[in-house]
């Protein structure tokens, strides 16, 4: 006797549900070793760019590892996340300090891993709603399980957004400054990291005094952090 349609949706949805899993735990793993064509956030900032009505040409070009600046390397943890090398995924003591901040009122704070802001850049749409913080916390727990810390920190640099169409370090480093990320000064690689938080107001190549006066506190951290010496942690 076959079931009524109604008393099949719980299976129907648990079978989904599970395709979607497994099929988002295959991408992940696959993009171990395949460069990304793109990410959500490039989508998301074309398709803006055309509803206003001033279309962007989107500038990316792939890096490896190895061609990437050991300098730039550092001043994003430095800058970003001083835990790399530590955490699986989520600073939970930065996360704490967020919340209490947060609740006391005055401008938010964020407190997102390297590896989350990957898997929300490369996966997910921008916005603050449970379900994207959800599955942001799923993707960030399949790049940790799946990814050596070395691929996330490459695919990071060369996904995140430094200007208006920018993504990545190349492109950045050509935007910016007029030369390949790998021959980045310490100094331009401090300014790149500096303008992370709000990379389509302030800009490295033209900084003001907030960003050179960040960019000299992260040249500092990434010296107390051992430099390129870190590096070796991951």
């Amino acid at each position: 006797m076959r079931r009524p349609p109604l008393r099949r949706l719980p299976a129907l949805a648990a079978r989904l549900l599970l395709g979607a899993l497994l099929a988002s735990a295959l991408l992940v793993l696959a993009l171990r070793w395949l460069p990304p064509p793109g990410s959500a956030l490039m989508v998301e900032r074309k398709l803006e760019s055309w509803l206003d009505g001033e279309p962007i040409d989107l500038q990316r070009d792939w890096r490896p590892w190895q061609e990437l600046p050991d300098d730039l390397k550092v001043a994003v943890i430095a800058a970003e996340d001083q835990k790399f090398a530590e955490h699986w995924g989520f600073d939970v003591a930065a996360i704490r300090a967020a919340l209490a901040h947060n609740e006391r009122g005055g401008n938010l704070r964020g407190a997102s891993t390297l590896s989350q802001q990957v898997a929300k850049n490369l996966f997910l749409w921008s916005g603050r709603s449970w379900l994207r913080k959800g599955l942001e916390a799923w993707f960030t727990l399949l790049i940790e399980t799946l990814w050596p810390k070395q691929r996330i920190l490459e695919v990071y640099l060369n996904t995140v957004e430094w200007g208006n169409g920018v993504f990545g370090a190349e492109a950045a480093a050509r935007h910016h400054f007029g030369k390949g990320a790998p021959y980045l000064s310490r100094q331009q690689a401090s300014l790149l990291a500096a303008v992370l938080p709000n990379p389509r107001v302030w800009s490295a190549g033209r900084p003001g005094a907030y960003v050179s006066r960040r960019a000299n506190w992260i040249r500092q951290q990434m010296w107390q952090l051992g430099g390129s010496h870190y590096l070796r942690r991951l």
